[in-house]
């Protein structure tokens, strides 16, 4: 049997954090497959733009829309500005994220609620103007990206991991309260797929025995795990580790 690669024509989605890094190369994955992509960007507007055009160019659709999504009043009308490029949405891919170390002692509360604003507040609101405007009858699916920590929390990214905790539980939660309204919602719990902004390669080199295959996961791994949860309509609360198995070291 061969496998191939999913047909989305016909679909749209809006990525969150789309214009670099991984939400880039997802947002590339998924108008290949034939998604007419909106495009989310806050600080990499250009870059966002940059992106647009190449979907265009290689023959898919692809909008731009901007905004900061610590701001709850950006989050809760960023379906509905998305909508107005392309029409209702049936994909939404959370993936705008933030990442930085620190323990319970050092971590303010400003820097508490930045990464629940991001990991947590934006996702719901995302999600749940996604559902009142969700086309009746399509397979309409949320996914969310995560991170293998979520599953086993430790104290060395304090505030980043118990936000990506509350995610994973918004997830479970949502699969639930969505399913009966035909809209699936699942999660990627990444590792290590590129190093921070700002770090040397070398970051992923002092991982790589942490790891049981000796491999890190790569952006095309990472695209392929999205494009079959969007194209599954039987998955819904599912949580998929793209990690090399590292969650379970």
């Amino acid at each position: 049997m061969t496998i191939q690669r999913p047909d989305l024509t016909g679909r749209t989605a809006l990525i969150t954090g789309a214009a670099r890094r991984i939400g880039r190369h997802l947002a590339g994955a998924l108008a290949a497959a034939g998604v007419r992509t909106v495009i989310h960007a806050n600080r990499s507007r250009q870059e966002g733009e940059t992106l647009a055009a190449e979907i265009a160019a290689a023959g898919g659709r692809a909008e731009l829309v901007g905004g900061d999504l610590t701001d709850p009043a950006v989050a809760e009308n960023l379906i509905a500005t998305a909508a107005r490029a392309f029409g209702p949405l049936d994909i939404l891919v959370n993936n705008a994220s933030l990442f930085a170390p620190g323990d319970p002692l050092e971590t303010t509360f400003a820097e508490w609620r930045r990464f629940q604003a991001i990991h947590a507040d934006a996702p719901f609101l995302l999600s749940r103007e996604f559902a009142k405007q969700a086309p009746a009858g399509r397979d309409a699916v949320i996914v969310n990206l995560n991170d293998w920590r979520a599953g086993r929390p430790g104290a060395d990214h304090f505030a980043y991991t118990l936000s990506k905790l509350a995610l994973h539980g918004l997830t479970q939660s949502l699969a639930l309260a969505f399913g009966p309204r035909g809209i699936r919602v699942n999660e990627l719990a990444l590792g290590a797929v590129l190093p921070p902004a700002g770090e040397e390669a070398g970051y992923l080199r002092t991982l790589r025995e942490e790891i049981p295959t000796r491999r890190f996961p790569t952006l095309a791994d990472v695209a392929a795990a999205l494009l079959f949860l969007v194209s599954t309509p039987s998955i819904n609360g599912e949580t998929i580790h793209v990690d090399g198995g590292r969650h379970g070291a």
